[in-house]
């Protein structure tokens, strides 16, 4: 069978999953396109000349492929039906690790800049926030996990999924710490920071490989939600 005919198969077998992703890519494509229409420079500290929409166009595209690839192999899903628990979970999680940065953040006070400003925030980081999942996560996993398991046939995946997971959460708490901060802070200051990145991405991908996808980006939603629009408001006020 060639590889599109079973693209199209497992798309027919899995028409929910796929379905619920093409809406969730659109919308932050579409929620990309109006945040550019009204300022032309916040995406460019991330990527640069290039235009975001197309870039939206082009991760969402990638993310789709990555993703087929996981549930095809059985690996991960992209949507499960009735998964309020998981939900449940994603927001306490974000809820724990949002209270850990803002107590860093009010001992410390970290750069008035660090927030994208409201409004443009309401837009910027749920759509900011998918491209991370899929460049941070679905396809440094995806790609890792392949060649592991193509290398060595004789492991199967439940033995090598953890390892994975604990070499590719480290992949975010890296690029901040190293990109994310315009000034020095004390070594203990980066090093409880790049923890606490650490382990949102550890809890996350915990979650893709738990339940989902959805789930997954679910809780990255929430903690920027409390800690770079909710307290990216509120810190000005507070700590400035």
């Amino acid at each position: 069978m060639s590889m599109t005919a079973r693209i199209t198969e497992l798309i027919a077998a899995e028409r929910l999953q796929f379905q619920v992703y093409v809406i969730l890519s659109l919308s932050v494509t579409f929620a990309t396109a109006i945040l550019y229409y009204f300022n032309k420079d916040i995406y460019k500290p991330f990527i640069g000349r290039f235009n975001p929409i197309i870039v939206m166009l082009v991760v969402s595209l990638l993310g789709f492929f990555l993703l087929a690839f996981l549930l095809a192999r059985g690996w991960f899903e992209i949507f499960e039906v009735s998964n309020i628990k998981g939900w449940i979970v994603a927001v306490g999680l974000a809820i724990l690790f949002t209270a850990v940065i803002i107590f860093i953040d009010s001992r410390v006070i970290l750069p008035p800049d660090i927030n994208r400003p409201y409004p443009d925030s309401l837009l910027f980081y749920p759509t900011i926030g998918f491209v991370v999942e899929i460049i941070f996560h679905v396809l440094p996993l995806t790609i890792l996990l392949f060649l592991v398991t193509s290398l060595f046939k004789n492991l199967d995946f439940q033995s090598v999924v953890w390892p994975c997971i604990l070499i590719v959460a480290l992949l975010e708490p890296i690029f901040q710490t190293w990109f994310g901060f315009s000034r020095p802070y004390p070594a203990w200051v980066m090093a409880i920071i790049a923890l606490n990145i650490y382990l949102i991405n550890l809890a996350q991908l915990y979650l893709f490989k738990r339940y989902d996808f959805v789930t997954m980006y679910s809780m990255r939603l929430t903690y920027y939600l409390l800690w770079h629009i909710i307290w990216g408001i509120l810190r000005l006020r507070i700590l400035f």
